[in-house]
């Protein structure tokens, strides 16, 4: 193990252990007022008019008539409302909020308040949608001919449903006017972002707004950007009351009203001849919701890893995010990678059991390695450490006997042991980092010799505060109890970019590692001084062409590969997970323990994705499970035996080799967990989740 990755005490321990951390619902501010919002109770309406009680002095309601700037949120896109304008799309648009300085008045006046709608069909189902957000296509080699020429060709489609977040701490802001200035703070990942919004939306100065991220209790890309939203909708509100306001959701409305993971539609038309696949032809369909918000982006991903870990020469890839009148979809921890791993995974399991060969070795035939090229038609620089990774969980975990053992079983109890093989693209996609981020850091060395990282990425929970104060003082030779990284504020820190897509260790790291060198030569005891570093693209780029769709769309990437194995009771149709596994490769660890917590949770994540976080719409467009005690998510204690595992495989342009960590375990753990469901019940399986309700009507048809 590598120096640097030896755990130590994380920064914010201490403060969170001992209850003296605070976080945006700890904040109270003298004369602050409290905000409630209205949300749309139909799916897609125009609205005729809205009756409001008597309001108590101090009480008034905030709607889209007070919005200074654009009524608008500047998302990817800026097409989603700040408050609700003549329609609804969606239940659970913000219509207006209600402010006052007692919650519970608030509250009660919101109940009072009537709207009048005209109520319109609205479309729930993303194959019936007739709107496109966004249509993208690319290819490479000749399909037709692959197609035309195949021996076989395999058509599956496949679905995955919304999930939850499910963050400890729910969506909360307070903003507060100072003279000709609006500071807005709150649990938060882009602080920046944030500060972009609030000048669109109130029509000021990109000076007069000041963004701070207060404590966050966690995000998984549920708080990258609905905190924009929910930041504009309050910062307008304290504007018109001249005081400060608080908004904080409660855990039903945060449920039924921000953002999921974007629910798919995947079509597979495979071509093989001789027993390997010469081509994909690939339909993507994803859910955006009412509004297009982070969809450009979260499609493009799971566009480019449509394909997964396999060599294919002749790919077309055709995607689309489409309209409905459901809740907007966001980020959620893969961002659009989950979708399409699992259904390429599933597909290559179904094209060998067709074809009555091994799962694994058909996938090992067709694994990329250093040197191909990427979908995109960039190319892997790198490393692909997949064959060593396949031997250590088979070691692990006897993945290929047990395979073998468990098929065709009869019995009440019936075992079965998956796999997956998936990687994850390190960075903002294409050339997003160069020409749309531009990240700069700042390190300041204060008269007392401590330092200080000034950087707007934000810790929630992953210990960024940690692993970038491992580097500077590794780096410079000082001890890590005299490095510091406080919460950003944009009054305070240069804009290094957002805490998404696994870039801020590698990305933003390596600017503080090089910063870091820059000081350690030009230190001098008892001075300040400030070292600033810009990002600048690494040299054997292939330059990626957006329009075109080509190039690399990512400097390096991820591995990783997960094994579970489960045991299902066929008398009851509930599943048990006997054990799961992983083999992580994200470079070199800067920290242990956060590396394990991280592989491990996201790992959990994605079991949960496969067998039992299913979100219910009912026919209106509403949210039916909008609670803990109904929308299950799995916890330590359903799975008992987990194990993660880290190997070495440095990057060279990452702080000591490390390389994208975070978003990676979320991408495998359902098609592993799916291909044991079919391992033990010999079934196919083409959506998620897998209940134990899916279980039982094919145990039902079984015995019929």
């Amino acid at each position: 193990m590598e120096k640097i990755s030896k755990s130590i005490r994380k920064k914010d321990h201490t403060a969170k252990v001992s209850g003296r951390a605070l976080y945006v619902d700890d904040v109270v501010i003298d004369g602050m007022l409290y905000g409630r919002l209205l949300h749309s109770t139909k799916a897609k309406a125009r609205i005729s008019n809205i009756i409001l009680p008597d309001l108590p002095e101090g009480y008034f309601v905030v709607d889209k008539n007070d919005v200074t700037g654009e009524n608008r949120v500047q998302i990817v896109l800026a097409d989603t409302p700040v408050f609700a304008e003549d329609t609804v799309e969606y239940v659970g648009e913000p219509i207006l909020m209600v402010v006052g300085p007692e919650l519970k008045a608030v509250e009660r006046i919101l109940q009072e308040i009537v709207v009048v709608y005209e109520e319109q069909v609205p479309i729930l189902d993303m194959r019936k949608a007739d709107t496109a957000f966004f249509d993208i296509k690319y290819e490479k080699g000749d399909i037709d001919k692959a197609l035309a020429e195949a021996d076989r060709v395999f058509i599956e489609t496949f679905e995955t449903g919304h999930q939850e977040q499910a963050y400890l701490e729910t969506q909360g802001m307070v903003a507060y006017p100072h003279k000709e200035r609006m500071t807005v703070r709150g649990s938060m990942q882009c602080p920046y972002y944030v500060h972009g919004a609030l000048t669109k939306a109130l029509g000021y100065d990109a000076k007069n707004i000041q963004v701070v991220q207060d404590v966050t209790g966690g995000g998984f890309g549920g708080k990258e950007a609905f905190p924009s939203i929910l930041a504009c909708q309050t910062a307008v509100a304290a504007k018109k009351a001249n005081k400060p306001v608080k908004v904080v959701f409660g855990r039903q409305e945060d449920m039924e009203f921000t953002s999921k993971r974007h629910p798919s539609v995947c079509t597979y038309k495979v071509a093989v001849k001789n027993g390997e696949i010469t081509g994909m032809d690939i339909d993507i369909i994803y859910n955006s919701g009412a509004y297009t918000t982070l969809s450009l982006v979260v499609l493009q991903r799971g566009m480019i890893g449509a394909n997964g870990v396999y060599r294919v020469d002749n790919l077309r890839v055709a995607g689309r995010a489409v309209k409905t009148n459901t809740v907007p979809n966001g980020a959620y921890r893969g961002f659009g990678a989950p979708q399409t791993f699992f259904a390429i995974e599933m597909m290559m399991n179904h094209i060998a059991k067709e074809m009555g060969v091994d799962a694994l070795e058909f996938k090992e035939k067709h694994l990329v390695k250093q040197g191909d090229a990427t979908s995109t038609s960039g190319k892997y620089h790198f490393h692909v450490p997949l064959p060593e990774m396949i031997k250590r969980i088979d070691e692990l975990c006897d993945y290929r006997e047990k395979r073998k053992r468990y098929e065709q079983q009869t019995g009440r109890f019936r075992k079965g042991i998956g796999m997956s093989l998936f990687f994850h693209g390190c960075g903002f996609t294409g050339s997003g980092e160069r020409d749309i981020i531009k990240a700069v850091t700042k390190i300041r060395k204060n008269a007392d010799d401590t330092v200080e990282i000034l950087a707007s990425n934000t810790d929630m929970g992953q210990g960024l505060k940690t692993t970038f104060c491992k580097i500077v003082a590794d780096t410079l030779g000082i001890d890590y109890d005299r490095v510091n990284l406080n919460n950003p504020d944009t009054d305070l820190v240069p804009d290094s970019g957002p805490t998404v897509a696994s870039r801020s260790l590698m990305v933003v790291g390596e600017l503080l590692r090089r910063a870091s060198e820059r000081l350690k030569k030009e230190w001098k005891p008892g001075e300040e001084q400030i070292v600033e570093e810009r990002f600048v693209e690494p040299d054997f780029i292939i330059p990626f062409d957006i329009q075109k769709f080509k190039g690399d769309a990512y400097p390096t990437y991820s591995w990783a590969i997960n094994a579970v194995e489960i045991e299902v009771d066929t008398l009851t149709a509930t599943t048990k997970v006997l054990g799961a596994w992983g083999i992580y490769d994200v470079g070199v660890a800067i920290d242990m323990n956060i590396i394990q917590g991280q592989m491990q949770g996201g790992f959990l994540q994605g079991i949960g994705a496969a067998s039992m976080e299913q979100m219910n719409y009912n026919d209106k467009g509403m949210i039916r499970n909008n609670k803990f005690s109904d929308y299950i998510i799995p916890t330590a204690v359903d799975v008992p035996n987990l194990v993660t595992e880290i190997i070495d495989n440095p990057y060279k342009d990452g702080p000591y080799g490390a390389k994208g960590a975070g978003e990676l375990p979320a991408v495998g753990g359902a098609p592993a967990y799916v291909a044991a469901i079919e391992n033990a019940l010999d079934t196919i399986v083409n959506k998620l989740p897998f209940t134990t309700e899916e279980a039982m009507k094919i145990l039902q048809e079984e015995n019929a």
